[in-house]
């Protein structure tokens, strides 16, 4: 009887112990399609790309267990005091410093996430993650059109659903505003813009290009035109290429070079330049329209078509900034933080 006693014992401590850990697991389909279980209780997540890495700053920081790059001493007044004790890891081959698994296996993530790169290779970042035994979840946020799924995805995954519906909502509205207000721009009205994006102003983006769609969805029109063929894009052109592309606009990332052009007697051959029409990209607290793209682009496509076509879209720089601020990074910054970041 004892011994009878004992066997059932254990067989209900087995039971007990499969129901408890269906209760903790569950299977989600990320957005490759993948099956993977993953806890039902996430408390740790570990992003291997910079764009996904700052989606995740703004829907879940406390979750974060790394980043991928420093923050910059700019950045900090914009963001959660928190992820500035953060490690940084890293992120995958070719995005800046390597990547280790062991360091993410150390931090003990529950889950790791991973950017569908609309130039990469999947299969490599499985591979890159095979010995950790963690599960990796795939990410699709290649247009900014896409962001909004991504991040009802995430919060379902998090348990974060009303924050991200909250941000899915705000990245909507922005993208169906400013369609609204340039979408129906003829070719022949569209601003011609060149977009520099080295110190030398000599690198740019094919038209066709992922780095370039804010450009584009504000209504300009992109004077460099090719097909993409590398993640990193950034192709070189010559000078002689760009005064022959006549832009009416110097889009520039590069602020030393943006404050610097107007001077440079070789670029004075440039009409935009000879117009003085130059506009720097703001950075702070990320870049609003690439390098990294990011949630940025559903303020900076605001921006940038007010800066384009003023008459067609209303924009308030002090209070439309700090609405998005205050939405996404939880800051509230001053008028004259503002203007600081602007500039």
């Amino acid at each position: 009887m004892t011994k009878l006693l004992a066997r059932t014992l254990i067989s209900l401590v087995i039971v007990l112990l499969g129901l408890c850990t269906t209760t903790q697991a569950r299977t989600i389909t990320d957005m490759k399609g993948r099956e993977v279980i993953v806890p039902d209780k996430i408390d740790k997540v570990f992003s291997a790309s910079y764009p996904l890495t700052v989606l995740l700053y703004a829907l879940a920081p406390d979750l974060l267990a790394a980043t991928n790059f420093p923050i910059s001493e700019s950045a900090k007044p914009f963001l959660d005091p928190s992820l500035r004790a953060l490690p940084v890891l890293g992120g995958m081959p070719g995005r800046g410093r390597s990547l280790n698994p062991e360091e993410v296996m150390a931090l003990h993530p529950d889950v790791i996430l991973a950017w569908i790169d609309p130039m990469g290779d999947t299969d490599r970042t499985l591979r890159q993650f095979s010995g950790t035994g963690l599960p990796v979840l795939f990410v699709e946020m290649n247009t900014l059109a896409g962001y909004p799924a991504a991040l009802r995805f995430l919060g379902t995954l998090l348990h974060r659903e009303e924050r991200a519906e909250k941000l899915a909502a705000y990245i909507e509205a922005a993208l169906a505003g400013v369609k609204d207000a340039v979408g129906s721009l003829s070719a022949d009205k569209k601003i011609r813009v060149y977009y520099a994006e080295s110190p030398d102003g000599l690198a740019t983006e094919c038209d066709t290009s992922f780095h370039i769609e804010p450009v584009i969805l504000a209504g300009g029109e992109a004077v460099h035109h090719c097909e993409q063929t590398t993640h990193m894009g950034m192709d070189r052109v010559t000078l002689e290429q760009i005064i022959a592309e006549r832009p009416d606009l110097l889009l520039v990332q590069d602020p030393d070079f943006g404050r610097a052009v107007a001077a440079d007697p070789n670029w004075r051959h440039v009409e935009a330049v000879q117009k003085e029409h130059i506009t720097i990209v703001p950075h702070f607290p990320f870049n609003w329209l690439d390098r990294p793209p990011s949630v940025m682009r559903a303020l900076g496509i605001q921006w940038l078509a007010h800066s384009l076509y003023p008459d067609r879209l209303p924009f308030d720089r002090i209070a439309d900034t700090r609405a998005f601020l205050r939405l996404f990074f939880g800051s509230d910054p001053s008028d004259k933080e503002i203007e600081q970041l602007l500039h």
